[in-house]
């Protein structure tokens, strides 16, 4: 039996957690990388990406033999730099006379692959080829607007598959609210055909409206690219339900006496115990109680004791 080692040093500890799987992930890391064979196309395609998603995307520049992501036994070394690198979504290029300028993007869980999906490069036009007022350019780690235009994300299989991965490849970290301010750039993917889809990379400019609301225009800025699809893999409906697993929300505890309503809100019952008077003890340290004691002395009449100051002037 192997044995499982504990970490001791705290910086390895905290380097573990980092890694250990989540309940709400942050952003997902991607990793770049090629095969034996590219073309100078693919090459600018896998480097706009990783220009698009830097700070969050790790680019492999070698060739890689070892890795062929549809083919069994072509998957280890794929799943080993995935877990070197901590990434858990993939983009791999490659260039063969069957399959030109080939993309496979794929998503990982627990560092093995969880599904592909495969697209051709065709019209590709880089960042270089666009020219616009360079103010208005994308700033590095922004949050972007994703648009799908077309009814084939909803009704074609792979177009389905295929939004899936596009999403979770662009979108960075989820985050619960947005400042409007702070985003300035869209991705708009368009579902041309049932088997192509046209992605392109815009900035948006805000202008007066004349209103609170701005009006935003959109300035293609590049990339863009026809993707045509190829080949696709889904994974099997065990692996499915394991990796969407979710934590099971505890119930919230009924509040006792407390009720509802539909015009004052939240009513509370409060219950107090009887109070015994009775049995309670009174200490007699009250004026009123003293005075009362005065006058009884007073009102004596020679029967009992005298009073303190009788005895002294006597």
């Amino acid at each position: 039996m192997m044995k499982v080692k504990t970490p001791t040093k705290g910086k390895i500890k905290r380097a573990l957690e980092k890694r250990a799987p989540k309940l709400v992930e942050t952003g997902k890391k991607t990793l770049i990388l090629q095969g034996t064979k590219t073309s100078g196309v693919l090459n600018s395609v896998l480097t706009e990406i990783y220009h698009l998603k830097k700070g969050s995307a790790v680019r492999y520049t070698r060739k890689n033999d070892n890795v062929r992501p549809f083919e069994s036994g072509g998957e280890t070394s794929l799943e080993f730099f995935s877990l070197k690198t901590d990434c858990s979504i993939f983009v791999f290029g490659s260039h063969a006379k069957k399959r030109p300028n080939n993309l496979v993007i794929g998503r990982m869980y627990d560092h093995h692959i969880y599904d592909l999906v495969e697209v051709g490069v065709e019209n590709f036009k880089s960042m270089e080829s666009y020219s616009y007022d360079k103010k208005i350019s994308p700033r590095i780690g922004s949050k972007p607007f994703i648009v799908f235009v077309g009814e084939g994300f909803e009704n074609v299989e792979e177009l389905k598959h295929l939004k899936e991965v596009l999403l979770d490849l662009l979108r960075g970290e989820v985050v619960e609210s947005l400042n409007i301010a702070g985003i300035d750039r869209a991705y708009v993917c368009t579902a041309v055909s049932s088997n192509r889809v046209f992605l392109t990379h815009c900035a948006l400019r805000l202008k007066r409206s004349g209103t609170i609301v701005p009006r935003m225009e959109l300035v293609e800025v590049g990339p863009s690219m026809d993707l045509v699809m190829r080949r696709h893999r889904l994974p099997n409906e065990g692996l499915r339900k394991e990796a969407m697993k979710t934590s099971i929300d505890k119930p919230k505890k009924k509040e006792k006496n407390v009720s509802q309503d539909a015009i004052q809100g939240k009513i509370g019952k409060i219950y107090i115990p009887d109070q015994k008077v009775g049995d309670m003890k009174v200490i007699n340290k009250s004026k009123g109680v003293k005075r009362e004691r005065r006058e009884a002395k007073l009102n004596r009449d020679g029967h009992g004791p005298a009073s303190k100051k009788w005895k002294e002037s006597s």
